[in-house]
C-alpha cells in the first residue's frame, strides 16, 4: 500500500464454514494426526469437498497407526465441529474417500538429512512475511477487522447465543478502509454474506449482523447504512460445500495479509513443516513482526527463497517501506541471520513446529493470532526477539 495521499483499500475474510476453509480444516486435521503419532512425519494432504462428498489425496510418510479409516473418522469429526449437519452436506453421511499414498522417494532424498548433508527444503519457492503498526497485532487493518467480524459471529454461533439464532457456518466478510498518508482513518463500506436457516428474511439477517459489525470496528468508525451490505445477492440458505466446491489452499490471501503484502503463491494447510511454503512463511512473519515490535520500522516486508533439497535460503531481503528509523536494511538482514537459523531445520526447531498445532490455523488467518504457551500454537507470533533487535541498533 502507498504511504502518501488518500486512497481506499479492501480485504476479505471467510469463515471456517466456507467450502475452501472446510477443506483446509480437514487437511490440517490429517497433518495433526500424523504429527501427534510422529513429530517427524511427512504430510502433503489436499482435500476436496462438495455435496456430501469429501476426497483426501496426497503424499505421507508416517506410522501405520494413522490408517485411512482413522483419517476418514477425523475428517467427519472436523465437519461436525464446524457445524454442518444439513441435507446437502452432513458429518453423519458424507461419503469420504482417502487416496493418500507414500511420499515420493525422489522428494525424500532431497529433503532428508544424510551424512554431511543437512535437511533440505521440501520445495523451491519464495515466501514473504509482513508486519505493520496499523493494529495491536501488527497486522493490516482491513484484514484484521474482516477476520474479527467473522470470528465474533462464529463464537456467538458456536455458543448458541440467541443474538445470532438462525445463522449457519458459511460466511464471508469484506472491509474497505480509507487511508490518509498510509494510515487507516475510517471505514467506508463493509460486506457480510452469511448462510442462514430457511425462513429468515433479509431484514432479520441484517438485524443480526449489524450490531456485530458495529462492535467489531474502532470507536468512531461508523459504517453508513447504505454502505453496509448484508447478503447483497439475497437469500443464502444453500451454502458450504453443497453450494460451492471447496479445495485446500484457495484462500492464500485471506490466510496471510489480505493483499497488503506480496505472496509467494504457496498454500499452507496440509503441509508438514519441512515444506518451506509453510514454515518459511511463518519465519518471515516472525521476523517482520519482531522488527516492527522493536520500533525499528512502522512497516516491514521480508522475502526469502529456497531450492528444493538445499538447506540454506538462497536470498533474504528486507524492505522497510521508507519507515525505518535510521535502520540500514542490509545490516538488518545480517543481524537477523545471526539471530535465527533460516534453514528448514533451524526454523522448525526455533519455532517448535514439529507438533500437532495446525488445526487452529485453518481459519481466520495464520497471522495476527495470539500465541498459546500451553498449546504451543502460533509461536511465530511471539515478539521475543524485539529486545535483542533493539540492542543491535542501540535503541
Amino acid at each position: 500500500m502507498r504511504d502518501k495521499g488518500e486512497y481506499l483499500f479492501t480485504s476479505e475474510s471467510v469463515s471456517e464454514g466456507h467450502p475452501d476453509k472446510v477443506a483446509d480444516r480437514i487437511s490440517d486435521t490429517v497433518l495433526d494426526a500424523f504429527l501427534e503419532a510422529d513429530p517427524y512425519a511427512r504430510v502433503a494432504c489436499e482435500t476436496l469437498v462438495t455435496t456430501n462428498r469429501i476426497v483426501l489425496a496426497g503424499e505421507t510418510r508416517g506410522p501405520g497407526s494413522v490408517t485411512h479409516e482413522l483419517l476418514a473418522h477425523l475428517a467427519r469429526m472436523a465437519v461436525q465441529d464446524i457445524g454442518y449437519d444439513q441435507e446437502g452436506f452432513s458429518w453423519r453421511n458424507a461419503d469420504i474417500s482417502v487416496h493418500l499414498h507414500a511420499q515420493s522417494a525422489h522428494i525424500a532424498q532431497g529433503v532428508d538429512a544424510a551424512g554431511n548433508k543437512d535437511e533440505g527444503a521440501g520445495d523451491q519457492g519464495i515466501m514473504f512475511g509482513y508486519a505493520c503498526t496499523e493494529t495491536p497485532d501488527l497486522m493490516p487493518a482491513p484484514l484484521y477487522y474482516s477476520h474479527l467480524i467473522l470470528r465474533r459471529i462464529s463464537e456467538l454461533r458456536r455458543s448458541k447465543d440467541k443474538t445470532v439464532a438462525g445463522l449457519l457456518p458459511d460466511a464471508k466478510s469484506q472491509v474497505t478502509l480509507r487511508y490518509v498518508d498510509g494510515k487507516p482513518v475510517g471505514v467506508t463500506s463493509v460486506v457480510v454474506s452469511t448462510q442462514h436457516e430457511e425462513g429468515l428474511t433479509q431484514d432479520q439477517v441484517r438485524a443480526l449482523v449489524q450490531p456485530i459489525v458495529a462492535t467489531s470496528l474502532p470507536d468512531g468508525w461508523t459504517v453508513p447504512d447504505d454502505e453496509l451490505y448484508v447478503n447483497p445477492t439475497g437469500t443464502f440458505v444453500i451454502g458450504g460445500p453443497d453450494g460451492d466446491c471447496g479445495l485446500t489452499g484457495r484462500k492464500i490471501i485471506v490466510d496471510t495479509y489480505g493483499g497488503a503484502a506480496p505472496h509467494g503463491g504457496g498454500a499452507f494447510s496440509g503441509k508438514d513443516p519441512t515444506k518451506v511454503d509453510r514454515s518459511a512463511a511463518y519465519a518471515c512473519r516472525y521476523l517482520a513482526k519482531n522488527v516492527v515490535a522493536a520500533g525499528l520500522a512502522e512497516k516491514c516486508t521480508i522475502q526469502v527463497s529456497y531450492a528444493i533439497g538445499v538447506s540454506k535460503p538462497l536470498s533474504v531481503y528486507f524492505d522497510l517501506h521508507g519507515t525505518g528509523r535510521d535502520v540500514d536494511e542490509v545490516k538488518l538482514a545480517k543481524v537477523v541471520n545471526g539471530m535465527v537459523n533460516l534453514s528448514p531445520r533451524g526454523i522448525r526447531e526455533h519455532l517448535h513446529l514439529n507438533r500437532a498445532i495446525y488445526v487452529p490455523t485453518s481459519a481466520y488467518g495464520h497471522f495476527g493470532r495470539t500465541p498459546d504457551a500451553e498449546l504451543g500454537t502460533f509461536t511465530w507470533e511471539k515478539t521475543d526477539l524485539a529486545d535483542e533487535l533493539k540492542r543491535a541498533f542501540n535503541r
